[in-house]
């Protein structure tokens, strides 16, 4: 066929330069990665079911890596756009909405270690269940399992504990 030598030679070059940028794109992880071991928070980050290595790195970028900057969990929440605030008007309250100000990448990092802890965590795929039972959507439900694992995640780093798949138990004094 016309041109088929041409068409080979291109595909050749530009399998050639998809398989340099794989390669670029895995020493960057791996960079990226190794900065994120030095962390002095990495392990307790890194135990919380759905959170590898890249959003964790990204939770750190997103938040700075000091947790005192917030205050509270409902401020970090806030900061990610997990936290619902109010836009009532006149007579009508109650009426609730993502704030139009937030760190995109914080949430996505909240949204994709929820989606992802769903696999392989049966706390939060008990918690998205009993979302879903309640009548919320996909979204809803992956959303304030993002908020609820936002605040284990602030616990953790507060207490500086690894994730424990259930709670330890303390008995009465």
């Amino acid at each position: 066929l016309p041109g088929e030598k041409l068409a080979a030679t291109m595909v050749a070059r530009l399998a050639k330069g998809v398989m340099a940028l794989d390669e670029e794109i895995a020493e960057l992880e791996a960079l990226i990665e190794a900065r994120f071991r030095e962390h002095p928070h990495a392990e307790v980050i890194q135990s919380l079911p759905g959170m590898g290595a890249m959003l964790s790195a990204e939770f750190l970028a997103a938040t700075g890596g000091d947790m005192d900057t917030f205050g509270t969990a409902d401020r970090l929440a806030g900061y990610a756009g997990l936290a619902p605030v109010p836009r009532d008007s006149g007579r009508v309250s109650g009426n609730l909405h993502r704030p139009r100000r937030y760190h995109r990448g914080l949430l996505r990092a909240f949204y994709l270690s929820a989606f992802a802890s769903l696999r392989n965590c049966p706390a939060s795929k008990r918690f998205y269940e009993r979302k879903r039972a309640e009548g919320k959507g996909h979204k809803q439900a992956l959303l304030a399992l993002a908020r609820r694992r936002a605040n284990v995640l602030w616990a953790m780093i507060r207490d500086g504990a690894c994730y424990q798949a259930t709670p330890p138990v303390t008995t009465p004094a």
